[in-house]
Formats: C-alpha cells, sequence, structure tokens
C-alpha cells in the first residue's frame, strides 16, 4: 500500500520511527523492538538510513523484513548527498524488489570519516524528490522532511518554506516533520505552509526525552526551541534520571493529546527502538484499544 492512501480516512494516521543498529548492536534487537510493538498497530514503520549511507544494507534489511515478516507497512529512508544517480537508481530498485514502495528522500547528513563528493548529484532533498520522481512516477510514494522551526542551515524560515514548497512542487506527497516540543510553532508553521498552497498531509513528529544527554544533543543537531514548560522539567529533574524519563512520557502524551484535539494528519513518534516508552505513550493516549477496534472493521 502507498502510505498516501492512509489519509483521509477520518482518523489520524500513527506511525513508528526506528534506525537500523549502530556500534556492533546485532539487527535482532530491532527485531526485538518490531515484535515488541507490532500490536500497537502502526499505520506504518520508517526505518532510517545512516549519514552517508552508512547503514545501506541493514535498512533495506529492516525494511524488508518490517513488510514481509512482520506485516506492517514499511517507509524506508532514502539520502542522496553522498550517492550518485546509479546507486540512488539501484538502492530504490532492491527496496522494490522487496515490496518496500514508500520513501522518506532526504539529502541526509555527510558521515565523519567519507568526503563528500564536490558538486553532489543531490545537494538538496529537493533534488532527490525530482529524480526519484522521474525515474519511478507513481511506482512510488515519496514523503519529505519538513521543519516547524527551520533546517539548522536555512537563512531564515522563509528560505526554509521555500525549499519545503520545492520538493512538494517536485513530488513529494506528504511530509513529516523534525522533532518539536512547543505546538503553537506546529500550528503557525501549518498555516505557513498552507499561504504558500501546500495541501499535502503532515506527521508531526514527536520525540520523547527521557534523559539529559538527549537534550543536550538535541540543541546540537536540531536547534529546537523549548518552551518555559519543557525547560522547568528537564531542570527539576535532570539528577532524577527515573523521574525524567517519566516527565518525558508524560510531556510527549501531552502534546500529542493536544495534536489530536487539534485535528492533526499524523503523528510520528520517534521510538529510538525503545517499545516500552512507545507502549507507555499509547496507552496513555488511549490510542491502543481504539485503533485495535477501528482495525477490526477493515
Amino acid at each position: 500500500m502507498f502510505i498516501r492512501e492512509l489519509f483521509g480516512r477520518g482518523r489520524p494516521v500513527i506511525s513508528f520511527e526506528i534506525f537500523p543498529p549502530r556500534g556492533g548492536v546485532p539487527v535482532e534487537e530491532v527485531y526485538r523492538t518490531l515484535g515488541a510493538i507490532k500490536d500497537l498497530a502502526p499505520d506504518f514503520v520508517s526505518v532510517t538510513y545512516g549519514a552517508g549511507g552508512s547503514t545501506r544494507d541493514a535498512t533495506l534489511e529492516i525494511a524488508s523484513t518490517v513488510k514481509n515478516r512482520f506485516g506492517l507497512e514499511v517507509m524506508a529512508h532514502c539520502t542522496g548527498l553522498c550517492h550518485t544517480p546509479p546507486e540512488v537508481h539501484e538502492m530504490v530498485e532492491d527496496l522494490m524488489y522487496e515490496g518496500v514502495h514508500n520513501l522518506l528522500a532526504m539529502r541526509g547528513d555527510p558521515p565523519r570519516d567519507r568526503h563528500v563528493p564536490e558538486g553532489p548529484s543531490f545537494p538538496h532533498g529537493s533534488d532527490l524528490i525530482g529524480y526519484l520522481r522521474r525515474a519511478f512516477g507513481d511506482e512510488v510514494c515519496i514523503a519529505a522532511a519538513a521543519y516547524p522551526e527551520g533546517h539548522v542551515e536555512a537563512r531564515d524560515m522563509e528560505e526554509d518554506l521555500a525549499f519545503l514548497k520545492l520538493k512538494v512542487d517536485m513530488g513529494a506527497e506528504l511530509l513529516i516533520t523534525q522533532l518539536f516540543f512547543d505546538n503553537e510553532i506546529f500550528y503557525r508553521f501549518l498555516e505557513s505552509i498552507g499561504r504558500l498552497g501546500i495541501r499535502v498531509p503532515v506527521c508531526a513528529g514527536i520525540f520523547p526525552v527521557l534523559n539529559a544527554r538527549q537534550v543536550e544533543r538535541i540543541v546540537s543537531l536540531c536547534g529546537v526551541s523549548f518552551p518555559p514548560k519543557f525547560t522547568r522539567m528537564v531542570a527539576r529533574y535532570a539528577d532524577d534520571p527515573a523521574s525524567l524519563a517519566e516527565a518525558g512520557v508524560a510531556y510527549a502524551t501531552e502534546q500529542i493529546v493536544d495534536l489530536l484535539a487539534f485535528g492533526v494528519d499524523g503523528i510520528h513518534i520517534y521510538t529510538m527502538n525503545r517499545p516500552d516508552t512507545t507502549r507507555r505513550i499509547m496507552n496513555n493516549i488511549g490510542l491502543v484499544s481504539r485503533r485495535a477496534v477501528a482495525g477490526s472493521g477493515d
């Protein structure tokens, strides 16, 4: 199934993101995560792609397993910065051979240990999206990344929104946002893209913060802002990891409840391969039983 077909059914699309193992962690750990969340019945699972293609084989294997062993719809990340058109074409053909036709197309990040080629074939996400649409037409469903507070490399929000519009014009059919912690910023973002004529579905990216180290990493990589309520939470429990994890789950739950009340198209939970956290959030927002009932009539 193309993920674009999941929207407009009268309920929000719920998706989970997992990532291939790093640092010698066996791939079976990812499969244990999948086994632990399968019964939560996400509408789809996305599988990330390491910087510079460092997890290409693992991404392909895991995406195939999600689809063919666990019976869940899957979206594979596809990056272009360190790849040539023939390499991208081969990668997508391999995915399609395994039954994976949904792609999240992004520029990608350069790896620390690999030089980015001078004059890369896909310097921007829009370049990769355009290539995929020309090469594969309607054989693939293409999603794009969106940044409610702007990409860290953009000069300003206006420039970032212009690039986002270009992604959609080149063929992106839905958007998945970077994590954010202030829903009001997300709502203003929706208003802004609406004024630009962007009408594709948008999935709101939610990241449950479980420890102070994650906060430091978010600041260094993403440039997102923290509302006072979030800052107070982190300061209050910085020296109490267990309490901070509990508060982080509660904060993510409150975000999602508010987003659902607003009527968002979808919720995309960054699981960090922590099935227990994902399950607690889903139970908190009451989607497990509700979706099970809804699914019984499909």
